[in-house]
């Protein structure tokens, strides 16, 4: 080894097979004078790289910075190689005679017990200009894919990943596809689900018994477009489930697919023909168009521009949009078949599911239950073996955040920095469901299930577990759910644990830990935090009802320190859909001078309340942001999880220049100190003795912004527009300043200087900008998500990152 020699064995995950990605290494490596060679190792690509210093330092930065387009690296691993790992014939100077020039793609080797299963991958620029080239033998073929673009896992019966063994092994290829399947110089060369218009999957319209109507790959598109253009609502069958779409500029056509599908306020999708559509609609940065155009094409919340064309029903009083681009053959040509009639270019693109049910997948659900849905249903003949939604997202600071990780996402791995040799399955939460595989430093997160009221959707999950179990051949030693007894995830994980297999465990995690361990994980953090979980309802350690928690907190346990001040919740899950109720419980007097709810309600909610009947002592953020939305006659009633709390984020964001908004906080900010300060400190009874806790003082801010709100309507009537905002502006404001207070409080007892933000209220980007600038500035560093969902959709992960742990410490229990 000569003087300043690099020799590192390196180790990418992410999206890197099928899209080029060896032949790229090997080129910036020969460029950089770099030695030695790349293989496929199944869940990762494997360099072992010999070099000097400056030139090694060179080529890390390439592959990152100069991966291929379709490409995702998830994370970089590097290390010195030991003398047995290097390549025979990499030490000495390059052979000029070598055309390789000392850096060879060997054949693949595949990790025993590592597998890689990649998600569904967006239509590539190349297909689709063939797709629209007359003069291409896939002219207008709506299942155009290549090897760098097109459906994986939902295709996928088991591994390995070769034709036969996906939804394409029902089609034989014909001569000229399987020339391409077979050579290497072709873009198609083992492009699993490769096909043409004569060897491939057809179109067909569905009837109403589940007869095929019209059958090929021009007639039904023809048909679909038109039911579109004259007003109406078309199923489509895409990569992973059905969609329910419509004309977006359509006022009365929205309208009746929310009457139709029970969906008063709830956003919808919006797909838009391209990305010059989008500019006309909305606003968006240069990193926004990047994922917009990628190779995952998720939804993507925006800006709403003004002036657009998209109806007001399609986001009802949201200043965003969730906006996605074409992904699949099948919805470029809704747009843009050479049919010569007109078609709109913005089209309402939502889950094709009834209300509270997963995605459709397959002909047999479209019938039942989309077809009282819709005018008419577009499908075909290529199965669909797991359900994927779309991804949503939206953007804080540059970065991705994550709402719903599904398709183009799931199942690639987050990957722990260490090994543990253990196996668990985590069945996530009870909303929003996810669940997640772990084994070793692999974290599988899945597609995103639904919410777990529904039976269909416990169905959905349990078939999906065993799936993806046979796919990542992975078999749990352990399940692992939420600590909550009434869940049906809870079931769930019961059954699992009972029919897997004799001694396997079952583990219950706290639901707000689980968040703060989420957090973590994705961080790649194991030490010791100071957790910050605001959510909407967990089952708490006390038999309570949890939501606004602070934690001390690592892998293998938390200690609460503090919480929001705790409030009655009465009237079970009517007052979580109905934010006055729980406002009216925190402060009947106010209650009633506002006239929140009705009387009957009013007084039924004393009485729980006076009588402990169907009451219970709760710290959920979320319920407090539905109170206050209330008290400020923003939303009383929700009608989708979540509605009453974005509504008071959007007035809020509205006055975070406002004059009046800056005035107020300085007022409510001083009332607070003048009365108690913005924490209130007591003690809570432990086995080793009284440990202090604190409460957020948001009792008072509540109050304070009530009698805000008593005063104004005494004087004028009724609270102007601006008023909502500044007071909604304000509560964001003195509850970051509250939380920050709380943090600085824990850091002062603990030493502990690393928070991590997690929950479903963390969606909430108004309050994470306040609370991120604000911790920065007194010195924390911060834990954000980004792919991970903040949401009871992110919880697996940490589920799962716990239980690993568990599973390890009785190993050292065990050995001692």
């Amino acid at each position: 080894m000569t003087d300043g020699e690099k020799r590192l064995l390196i180790k990418i995950f992410g999206i890197v097979q099928g899209v080029g990605f060896r032949p790229f290494v090997a080129t910036v490596a020969r460029d950089r004078g770099i030695r030695g060679t790349v293989c496929n190792r199944g869940s990762y690509v494997e360099i072992r790289a010999l070099g000097d210093e400056e030139s090694m330092g060179l080529f890390l930065g390439d592959l990152r910075e100069k991966a291929p387009d379709r490409s995702v690296i998830l994370k970089l691993k590097t290390r010195d190689m030991d003398e047995e790992e290097i390549p025979e014939g990499s030490c000495g100077p390059i052979d000029p005679g070598d055309p390789d020039r000392g850096f060879h793609i060997i054949e693949s080797r595949k990790d025993q017990g590592l597998v890689f299963v990649s998600p569904d991958i967006a239509t590539c620029p190349q297909c689709e200009s063939e797709l629209f080239d007359p003069k291409d033998r896939r002219y207008l073929h709506p299942f155009i894919n290549c090897t760098a673009c097109g459906p994986r896992l939902t295709i996928l019966d088991s591994m390995p990943y070769d034709r036969e063994r996906t939804s394409m092994g029902e089609f034989p290829m014909c001569p000229d596809c399987s020339y391409e399947y077979t050579h290497q110089s072709t873009r198609r060369y083992h492009a699993q689900p490769v096909c043409c218009n004569e060897c491939g999957p057809e179109l067909y319209i569905l009837g109403e018994h589940g007869e095929q109507l019209c059958r090929g790959n021009r007639e039904p598109i023809i048909r679909a477009r038109q039911v579109i253009r004259q007003g109406g609502i078309l199923a489509v069958k895409g990569i992973g489930g059905f969609h329910l779409c419509c004309d977006a500029r359509d006022e009365a056509a929205v309208q009746r697919l929310r009457r139709l599908k029970h969906r008063d306020a709830k956003p919808f999708a919006v797909m838009m023909r391209d990305l010059d559509t989008v500019a006309r609609e909305c606003l968006f940065t240069p990193e926004e168009e990047g994922l917009l155009t990628g190779p995952q094409k998720p939804i993507l919340l925006l800006e709403k521009k003004k002036g657009g064309l998209v109806v007001p029903a399609a986001a009802p009083g949201n200043p965003n949009i969730g906006v996605m681009l074409p992904y699949a053959p099948v919805q470029m040509l809704l747009f843009k078949y050479p049919d010569g009639e007109d078609m709109t270019d913005v089209l309402i693109m939502t889950s094709g599911n009834p209300s509270g049910a997963p995605i459709t997948m397959d002909d047999q659900e479209a019938v039942k239950f989309l077809a009282p849905l819709c005018d008419q249903i577009l499908s075909n003949n290529r199965k669909i073996r797991i359900r994927a939604d779309d991804t949503v997202m939206s953007f804080y600071v540059g970065r991705p955040y994550m709402i719903r990780r599904s398709r183009g996402y799931a199942p690639l791995p987050v990957i722990m920095p260490s090994e543990i040799h253990h196996s668990v399955l985590a069945v996530g939460g009870e909303l929003k469901n996810t669940f997640c595989l772990a084994k070793e430093d692999m974290y599988y997160m899945s597609p995103y299930i639904g919410d777990m009221a529904d039976i269909r959707s416990i169905r959905a999950l349990e078939a999906a577990v065993e799936r993806m179990k046979r796919l990542l051949e992975i078999e749990p030693e352990a399940v692992v759910c939420d600590l909550h007894p009434g869940y049906h995830t809870g079931e769930v994980g019961e059954k699992l644990a009972r029919e897997t297999g004799e001694g396997l465990q079952l583990l219950k995690v706290q639901h707000h830990y689980a968040h703060v361990a989420s957090c973590m994980a994705e961080n790649e953090y194991t030490d010791n935090v100071i957790g910050v979980s605001f959510d909407g309802t967990g089952y708490g350690t006390d038999d309570t009802i949890w939501g606004g928690e602070f934690m001390i907190a690592d892998f293998d346990g938390f200690r609460r320190i503090g919480s929001i001040t705790p409030f009655i919740h009465a009237g079970g899950d009517v007052a979580s859909r109905e934010g006055w109720r729980i406002a009216a419980s925190m402060g009947p007097d106010l209650a009633e001078d506002l006239d929140l709810g009705d009387g009957p309600g009013r007084r039924a909610i004393a009485m729980m309340t006076k009588n402990n009947i169907n009451a219970i002592k709760s710290t959920s953020c979320g319920r407090l942001f539905d109170a206050v939305s209330a008290v400020l006659g923003i939303c009383q009633r929700s009608t989708f999880e979540g509605q009453a709390s974005m509504a008071l984020q959007f007035q809020g964001e509205k006055a975070r220049s406002s004059a009046q908004a800056a005035l107020l906080a300085e007022e409510c900010r001083k009332y607070l100190e003048e009365t108690g300060g913005l924490l209130r400190i007591t003690e809570t009874d432990e086995p080793e003795g009284p440990q202090e806790f604190f409460q957020l003082r948001t009792d008072a801010l509540f109050r304070w912004i009530g009698e805000k709100v008593l005063a104004e309507t005494s004087q004028s009537g009724g609270l102007a527009e601006e008023m909502k905002g500044s007071l909604g502006f304000v509560f964001h404001r003195l509850l970051a300043e509250m939380t920050i207070d709380g943090c600085l409080r824990a850091r002062e007892s603990t030493g502990l200087n690393t928070i991590a933000l997690s929950g479903g209220v963390m969606q909430n980007l108004l309050l994470v900008e306040m609370l991120d600038s604000g911790l920065k500035s007194e010195g924390f560093r911060v834990l954000l998500h980004s792919q991970v969902p903040p949401n009871d959709g992110g919880i697996a992960l940490g589920q799962a990152a716990i239980a690993m742990y568990r599973l390890e410490e009785q190993d050292r229990i065990s050995d001692k």
